[in-house]
């Protein structure tokens, strides 16, 4: 145990190597419930705190308080952590000095604070004030050029029209994504490359096998289950999603949407059979019917280079890393746009250690409070934003494991959402989740700080927003199977739906990248006026 548990430990071994109850209430949180119903029933009462004490071991042992040797789900977290020497050869955004780190933040820290105190007396602060201590912010207007109606309308007019199943052969034939599918014993890639197309296409589309077999004359149910056996599997989707979307990237229209450096990342929800595992996984958000979440990665080329599928009833924040990390065109990103589900004192922690910029749209954001080095020394105006002091000698004594951490997650050794998870499961976090909730203040308060001061950031959080829903939008249409509901039993199952239709998405958004620039192109040879600022706003979903 860590030393802050190791009364708890030692209440614990009591019960179980003397089948005695411990007298001592040292193992009790300062400020818990459990002592006034100690206190209430007295001494004497030996069951109610017995149960105490494994109330207290459930949740130090989901904190990592306590840990269990050979354990993976309540092993030290620490030892999953790659070592020092390893996180030095790392490229991480942060020195490995606490103090190096800690003298930047804090002369960024008041420069960002004195810039924000001058526009708040000049009034100057871009659709917004701070007014007796209050912050107030305008919500954003729409700001859509004139004439790009029409120019959307006559592109799309352009556009040939294809049956799904000849877009997938097109797509399939100019870049070989199939390719990705190999035979898991033999390892050579699938021969039947129509039938291959129509087990994709099953899974896009949420149909089933069955139902892909009824409507295809070339497979029946047998021909196609043996092919998803033998060759669909998670690595070989995810490979030929990476193709797919690198292909859509090197497109000349694709380039004129971004660099493929921002990235925006949201879960849409879809509902469940009441059998399975996702039976129970009720978010009333989204009624009384279970369902699971897909939590996907859009970036600004409109490709959806990441997506898996999360419980429905559990935060979005500890995934988004997941997507960036995992993945080489996540990599690639420099600014992530996520919604309110996204934000967490330990993303922006960790996110700035990693090198990557979030750009989160927080709810709420006038009562968010901001953390100081000096409150003393904060300007005057924006004294009663401040919500405390920013604890250096915690970050400085846990900045190796920090750094460790982060390292860990840039190597791609362990799941940014496993180490997470982890360190926010406990209302009386370790030490180590206490100073990365330190760091993620001290990142928040920068961010809120630009947030307010810049109307471009805000602005290009909410295209990239826009771009994800609208990419959901897309989903939903082409979800036409089983009404909507993924149906499958078991998790590997839902994945295997939610990562087919991500792929066929993909494939779409090709298919259309490529097409909308032979539409360009010919509206240009016609001299018809087609500037790039206007194609920046034209959309592939």
């Amino acid at each position: 145990a860590a030393a802050v548990a190791r009364p708890l430990l030692d209440a614990a071994t009591v019960i179980a190597t003397k089948g005695a109850v411990p007298a001592a209430d040292d193992f009790l949180r300062p400020h818990s419930k459990w002592r006034r119903q100690l206190r209430a029933k007295g001494d004497d009462d030996a069951r109610l705190r017995e149960v105490a004490v494994m109330f207290h071991l459930r949740d130090a042992l989901r904190s990592g308080d306590i840990w269990l040797d050979r354990s993976h789900r309540y092993g030290d977290l620490r030892n999953v952590l790659v070592s020092m020497e390893v996180a030095h050869a790392a490229k991480l955004a942060v020195p490995s000095d606490p103090h190096v780190w800690l003298a930047d933040r804090k002369a960024r820290l008041a420069d960002g604070l004195a810039r924000l105190g001058r526009a708040a007396r000049n009034g100057t602060i871009p659709k917004g004030s701070i007014e007796d201590g209050t912050l107030r912010i305008d919500r954003l207007t729409a700001d859509a050029p004139d004439g790009i109606d029409d120019l959307v309308l006559d592109l799309y007019r352009r556009l040939p029209p294809v049956r799904i199943t000849d877009l997938l052969l097109e797509v399939d034939t100019a870049l070989g994504f199939t390719d990705a599918f190999t035979h898991l014993r033999t390892g050579v890639p699938c021969g039947d490359r129509t039938g291959l197309l129509n087990v994709l296409l099953a899974e896009g589309l949420n149909l089933g096998l069955r139902k892909m077999a009824e409507a295809s004359n070339t497979h029946d149910y047998w021909q196609l289950s043996r092919l998803a056996r033998w060759h669909v599997e998670r690595e070989a989707i995810d490979q030929a999603l990476t193709h797919v979307v690198a292909a859509q990237g090197d497109l000349p229209m694709a380039q004129v949407w971004g660099m493929g450096t921002t990235a925006s990342a949201d879960g849409q929800f879809y509902p469940a059979a009441r059998q399975g595992e996702a039976m129970n996984t009720i978010n009333a958000r989204y009624g009384n019917d279970p369902g699971i979440k897909a939590y996907t990665h859009v970036n600004d080329r409109f490709a959806p280079f990441a997506s898996r599928t999360i419980p429905a009833t559990v935060s979005e924040a500890p995934y988004l890393l997941d997507g960036l990390t995992m993945n080489e065109a996540g990599r690639r990103i420099e600014e992530q746009y996520a919604d309110t589900g996204g934000f967490t004192d330990h993303l922006f922690g960790i996110s700035a250690m990693l090198g990557y910029r979030l750009v989160l749209r927080i709810r709420d954001l006038p009562s968010k409070r901001l953390y100081v080095f000096n409150p003393a020394t904060t300007p005057s105006e924006l004294r009663p934003l401040v919500g405390g002091k920013a604890r250096e000698a915690l970050i400085v004594s846990n900045w190796p494991d920090l750094f460790r951490c982060a390292a860990t997650m840039s190597a791609g050794q362990v799941a940014p959402s496993s180490i997470l998870r982890k360190l926010a499961s406990y209302p009386r976090q370790n030490d180590l989740a206490s100073a990365l909730r330190e760091v993620g203040r001290i990142e928040r308060t920068l961010f809120i700080i630009e947030w307010i001061l810049d109307a471009g950031m805000q602005r290009r959080a909410q295209v990239g927003l826009n771009k994800g829903e609208a990419h959901h939008a897309l989903k939903n249409a082409l979800r036409i199977g089983r009404q909507g509901e993924i149906r499958d039993r078991t998790t590997e199952g839902q994945h295997y739906r939610i990562a087919g239709l991500n792929l066929l998405t993909a494939i779409i958004v090709y298919w259309n990248t490529l097409h909308l620039g032979h539409a360009v192109e010919a509206r240009r040879r016609e001299g018809l006026d087609t500037p790039d600022h206007l194609l920046a706003h034209i959309s592939p979903l």
